[in-house]
């Protein structure tokens, strides 16, 4: 995990040697948030990042897919490449067909370089409302991005944190484009599954064109991961969240293990126990398939849906 930049004080790398998933994955399961870093050699990372990780290169991303079962990935632009998506669209061309992607582009962007985007591979661009990660842009520019994808078909991720969707939401309302909601919208796991905060997610998902990625359970827990003993149910106060999510929307959730876990700073999971929880939000083998296969299938392979 060596590079040529100096890492963040305090960063954790990823797992490096993740157990088996004791669930078995469906056939056709996809990764649907993952990411690459780097290598900084090949990929430096961008001047005007907020962090800077660990070496996580495409060959270490399919080593981890193929170990947990995964059959495709969905590869998101790190903010620490700001809006060179090389090390994405390389990872997304070397997977042969078994990868998408999603970018991050300026306003400015021309129609010919996400005419090359697209023909690499991408299909959705993200909108970062994170401060901590990335600097604010106007609402105009991303406006302008998202006039520029729609006519490609593409969707806008959208990353934000519970407290923030009431002033967004208007702004998310207006464009033109499906929406994939990044880890629930981040929700407060202390407050009750039934409260009004969470609740108002799930009318903003019903009223609108919404995705949810049910990710990220390391994140949001306060109760972490289980003590080694054996267990393999871990976060279990982020269960509830997912549990309702998936229930009320079986048709537009997708999951993804967010290797290789950026900015973290408690502790790193084990990407296999990740894969264990799986069975705790998704409780029937038609949520999993669902979850897992024929809803990202849809929205990123849909010539090849079935």
């Amino acid at each position: 995990m060596t590079t040529l930049f100096e890492k963040t004080p305090g960063w954790l790398d990823w797992y490096a040697s993740p157990s088996v998933p004791a669930f078995t994955l469906p056939p056709g399961a996809v990764d649907a948030h993952c990411h690459v870093f780097g290598p900084g050699s090949e990929f430096p990372f961008a001047p005007e990042r907020k962090y800077t990780p660990c070496d996580a290169g495409k060959d270490q991303l399919f080593a981890l897919r193929d170990r947990l079962g995964v059959s495709r990935n969905v590869i998101v632009q790190a903010t620490c490449h700001g809006t060179d998506n090389s090390a994405m669209v390389d990872a997304v061309r070397s997977a042969g067909g078994r990868a998408r992607g999603v970018a991050t582009v300026r306003p400015d962007v021309s129609e010919a370089e996400l005419g090359r985007l697209h023909e690499a591979g991408v299909r959705g661009v993200r909108f970062n409302f994170l401060k901590r990660l990335v600097s604010a842009a106007p609402q105009d520019e991303l406006t302008e991005i998202a006039q520029k994808v729609a006519p490609l078909g593409w969707h806008i991720v959208i990353y934000f944190e519970a407290p923030d969707l009431p002033d967004l939401e208007h702004f998310f309302a207006s464009l033109p484009t499906p929406l994939v909601v990044d880890h629930m919208g981040r929700p407060d796991v202390s407050q009750p599954v039934d409260g009004p905060e969470f609740t108002r997610f799930l009318r903003f998902v019903e009223r609108h064109d919404v995705w949810v990625k049910v990710s990220c359970p390391e994140r949001l827990s306060l109760t972490g991961p289980p003590a080694l003993d054996g267990e393999r149910d871990a976060y279990r106060d982020v269960v509830p969240f997912s549990r309702r999510v998936i229930a009320e929307f079986p048709d537009a959730v997708l999951w993804g293990t967010d290797w290789p876990h950026p900015n973290l700073t408690d502790h790193m999971p084990d990407d296999g126990l990740l894969v264990d929880v799986i069975p705790h939000i998704a409780v029937t083998a038609e949520q999993q398939h669902r979850l897992l296969a024929a809803n990202p299938m849809r929205l990123y392979w849909p010539d090849e849906a079935v």
